[in-house]
């Protein structure tokens, strides 16, 4: 299994609509075994990502589906910054 996760930066007063952005596309992807966008508490702008998928391809691939581009094309406006924390090799956990 192949995870990644990763850092979001909304811009000021934009966390929450970058938030329903992310999770709009989530749709029918084929692969994902979770994805999980979580608030960073410490501040009002910080988004953390997490996502497990069966393969690395599974999510090359799902940055191509229509709705992930539409959800992509209305958050890129409001992303101050984006940074790529970890990838992973996910040994296993609850719900996969």
């Amino acid at each position: 299994m192949y995870g990644l996760i990763g850092k979001f930066v909304a811009a000021e007063g934009k966390r929450d609509e970058l938030i329903s952005y992310l999770l709009e596309g989530l749709t029918d992807m084929p692969g994902c075994l979770s994805y999980v966008v979580a608030r960073e508490p410490s501040d009002e702008v910080t988004i953390w990502v997490t996502e497990v998928w069966e393969t690395s391809g599974h999510h090359l691939a799902s940055l191509q589906l229509p709705q992930v581009q539409a959800a992509i094309g209305k958050a890129r406006p409001i992303i101050a910054g984006m940074e790529r924390m970890a990838e992973t090799d996910v040994a296993g956990g609850v719900g996969l």
